[in-house]
């Protein structure tokens, strides 16, 4: 019930139409009752009293009744499925921006699939719990009440034997439902699943071609549409049960009732007219509550969506997260510091970093290099607050990060990452990136610096050109020097670099670093680096191993110290011979 009146709050803003539709479903639910009524004065005035008078008037009635009840139901369908549609759509797009903002740690724990699936399928199960259940309960609920009204009016005896099925049934109702929540909620795990699959296997389609396993990958998709068809085949045996069980039940009435009021009419104690009033209220009293049965299913399968909706709707965003008397971070001036800083994952007992203590000053270039595993990562993470440290506290300018609003923290940082995002837009909207205002001679500029004008304007339509889902069309240099223009764009003091350049050949990687240059001017910038050659000019570099920072200095000063940095620039060079092309023959 809690859940259903969270829901119903979405239909609030609606009121209005649902309100439309409410008396439509009034009049709709009137009409079976009618007519049923009518049976009594059709029966005993025009056929044995032969009336002429009434044959007219019922036969102007009857026209009239019917226009008003089509009438009334395609404006119940339309304003209710209006109302509908828009509470769905306002579900939707809070449970996108929900998602989108909450904390990183989410995404590694839940797939992109699965919340992928909340938003599509689980949502889609949720529009016949906010349209037509609404719909069925009023309109159905107010039939059986008109209709049990025309059957006591007529003969309540009668009356009492015809509704004794009633609990019964309606308990049916209850202990199916339950039954049918449970499956329902199994099977939306196995469309999420499935869901999951998909997105895992299209967007590695690459991986997925050069290792031969389509195969592979068909049976895995196979298995997992068999689980999904074996338990929807479960929610149809018990969600279809309801309806042969009501009808058996109603049968039993029915011979019990055409018995007792056939004998009735034969020895003159009711009229034939009385009798098959109360024989059609009754008659048109089961098909609403075998209605109420699908409806009561459609419930079930719609509670289990919104149950699944809802918890992800009830986790924690950022901002949620953030302390309510959080402050507006200044823009950078002086330093950024780490005291005692320790991090550790919810799913580990160890520390990942612990006892960080550095301190970085405006316009220093820092890079962090070591072993793979080692925390270099994680602790850059922790500047835009995609973790949280667990122990000691991230300065700006003295100022706590974790006391400022995320908005205004991540506003000031930069990210270009290893794993370039593009998306399937324009190379101008690409650089420019949800920010509309800004000309496109700007967007040019920052194409410039980042040594990407060249081959845009060599591109079918320049800025114009789309560039495919995570800018597939491009190169790999291409992708990261948009990223590069997207970060020259945005000029904020503080820039991450997370292993800009390691998927490069020899000659991207040339080009990427002399946009990086560019990229670097007069910002703090945080480096992570396999490559070595990458940042031997850095003001520092911090070796981190074991989740500490072992060594830190110049590179000509860790090469004199003989400590692990020295080991991994040896093992790095070993047989290598530093290459590069002439930027001019390069640029063409």
């Amino acid at each position: 019930m809690n859940l259903y009146i969270r829901l119903l709050k979405y239909v609030k803003p609606y009121w209005f139409k649902l309100f439309i539709a409410i008396v439509c479903t009034l009049i709709v639910s009137l009409t079976a009752p009618l007519l049923a009524y009518l049976v009594k004065p059709f029966l005993d005035d025009v056929f044995i009293r032969k009336d002429v008078v009434m044959l007219y008037t019922l036969v102007a009635v009857l026209p009239v009744l019917y226009l008003i009840n089509g009438l009334s139901a395609y404006g119940q369908s339309f304003f209710m499925g209006y109302a509908g549609l828009k509470v769905l759509m306002d579900i939707r797009n809070d449970l996108y921006e929900h998602i989108i903002s909450l904390p990183l740690d989410v995404y590694n724990k839940k797939s992109t699939g699965k919340l992928m699936s909340r938003i599509t399928n689980d949502v889609n199960f949720m529009q016949g719990a906010v349209t037509s259940v609404i719909k069925d309960l009023l309109q159905q609920g107010l039939t059986i009440i008109g209709l049990t009204a025309v059957a006591f009016y007529q003969n309540w005896r009668l009356a009492l034997i015809a509704i004794f099925v009633m609990p019964f049934a309606f308990y049916l109702l209850v202990v199916i439902g339950h039954r049918l929540r449970k499956i329902s909620k199994k099977g939306q795990e196995r469309i999420a699943d499935i869901t999951s699959i998909l997105q895992e296997t299209f967007s590695g389609i690459r991986i997925v071609k050069g290792f031969g396993m389509e195969d592979f990958e068909t049976k895995r998709f196979k298995e997992h549409n068999r689980g999904y068809f074996n338990i929807s085949l479960k929610g149809i045996r018990v969600g279809e049960i309801t309806s042969p069980l009501i009808e058996f039940l109603g049968t039993l009435c029915a011979v019990i009732v055409l018995y007792y009021g056939g004998m009735k009419v034969i020895n003159d104690e009711m009229t034939a007219g009385t009798f098959f009033s109360f024989l059609v209220a009754v008659g048109f009293l089961y098909r609403p509550v075998k209605a109420l049965s699908k409806t009561n299913n459609s419930l079930q399968q719609a509670l289990a969506a919104a149950e699944r909706v809802f918890a992800i709707l009830d986790m924690p965003t950022e901002k949620r997260l953030e302390k309510k008397d959080a402050i507006e971070l200044p823009p950078f001036a002086m330093d950024i510091q780490f005291k005692n800083v320790s991090f550790k994952y919810e799913s580990s007992d160890s520390d990942v970093l612990s006892d960080i203590n550095i301190t970085i000053k405006k316009g220093e270039v820092i890079a962090f290099v070591g072993t793979s595993g080692g925390g270099k990562t994680t602790l850059v993470n922790l500047i835009p607050r995609f973790f949280e440290p667990t122990g000691g506290e991230i300065l700006i300018d003295g100022a706590n990060i974790g006391d400022a609003t995320i908005f205004s923290l991540r506003k000031q940082i930069s990210l270009v990452s290893q794993d370039v995002m593009l998306f399937n837009d324009t190379v101008r909207n690409n650089i420019a990136y949800g920010r509309f205002d800004v000309s496109l001679e700007k967007v040019m500029d920052a194409a410039k610096a980042a040594y990407a004008h060249q081959f845009i304007i060599k591109t079918p339509e320049g800025y114009d050109t789309v560039i495919g889902e995570r800018g597939v069309r491009l190169s790999g240099g291409e992708r990261q020097r948009i990223a590069i223009a997207r970060a020259i764009l945005k000029d904020s003091p503080i820039l991450i670099l997370d292993e800009a350049t390691s998927s490069l050949d020899t000659e991207s990687e040339f080009m990427v670093q002399k946009a990086l240059e560019n990229l670097m001017k007069n910002r703090t910038t945080f480096v992570i680096a396999h490559r070595l050659s990458t940042i031997q000019h850095a003001d520092r570099i911090a070796v981190v191993d074991e989740g500490k920072i072992k060594e830190i200095g110049r590179h000509d000063e860790l090469l004199r110290s003989s400590g692990l940095y020295k080991r991994l620039y040896k093992m790095q060079f070993r047989d290598e011979k530093e290459s590069q092309p002439d930027l001019a023959i390069l640029e063409g």
